[in-house]
């Protein structure tokens, strides 16, 4: 005879609320496969779990419960196929799309392991030595946002033909350059042809600043003081990379250059 689980039973296997598998009952989405004509008592087989965890499974591509009922009663092979690559293509996105996100949370993390065992705490200036780097700058770009932030590179691989696009890679970065009182974004290339947007930043001694966004002007001020005081230099250009805090907000890393 075939094992039949109560409601409470198959909620729990599947991992949904008893609440959910009776209003899919009642929208014909899953039907129990018995119903206690005196108690009204819902059970189910085998076969409604699998088509449960199927369910729950195409939740997951964010498809709509007309859409998975429609997927469901598909009885064509053309039909199911092109169900299935669509269905295939948002898992793709939605993978990219996590990680991005993932990305963004261990860059958070890495940072703030680092100002742990640095003991460095927002707003200290330090020198740093840097190596020479190679950035792609974005003109239309001039500060950053949520929006320009998120899938950040996708602004400069626009700018390349796309016989070129495999020539080029970008550190996972994101930074505002202000030279000659013009400001832009740019990233970082790990690797890079000609082209007309690159600017080399030379390597040597940086004087830096970590500081919250609402406090970058000030600290900017205060490193140019120390670097026109102490170091006699007018720095030509001013670097601010962007560290993100979190999914939506993000700090500064300031850097002035001084010297070879």
């Amino acid at each position: 005879m075939e094992k039949l689980f109560s409601i409470s039973e198959t909620a729990k296997i599947v991992g949904m609320t008893t609440e959910t598998l009776r209003h899919y009952d009642r929208i014909g989405l899953c039907l129990p496969c018995k119903v206690d004509d005196n108690s009204g008592y819902r059970y189910y087989s085998e076969q409604e779990i699998v088509r449960l965890k199927t369910i729950s499974a195409l939740k997951n591509m964010d498809l709509s419960l007309e859409e998975i009922n429609k997927a469901l009663n598909l009885n064509n092979f053309k039909e199911i196929l092109d169900f299935l690559n669509k269905a295939e293509k948002s898992a793709d996105e939605k993978i990219s799309a996590l990680g991005e996100i993932k990305a963004r949370i261990i860059r958070a993390k890495n940072y703030y392991e680092m100002k742990c065992n640095n003991n460095d705490e927002l707003g200290g200036i330090f020198i740093q030595d840097l190596p020479a780097r190679t950035i792609m700058i974005a003109p239309n770009l001039t500060e950053p946002t949520v929006s320009n932030l998120w899938n950040y590179h996708r602004h400069f691989y626009a700018q390349l033909d796309s016989s070129h696009k495999k020539d080029f890679d970008f550190e996972d970065l994101a930074g505002v350059i202000n030279e000659h009182g013009k400001t832009n974004m740019f990233t970082i290339c790990t690797r890079f042809k000609n082209h007309p947007n690159l600017k080399t930043l030379p390597a040597g001694k940086y004087l830096c600043s970590n500081c919250k966004k609402e406090n970058s002007d000030q600290n900017l001020n205060e490193m140019l003081n120390i670097a026109k005081a102490k170091y006699n230099v007018v720095p030509n250009f001013i670097i601010q990379i962007i560290v993100l805090t979190g999914i939506l907000q993000w700090d500064y890393q300031l850097q002035l250059y001084l010297s070879k």
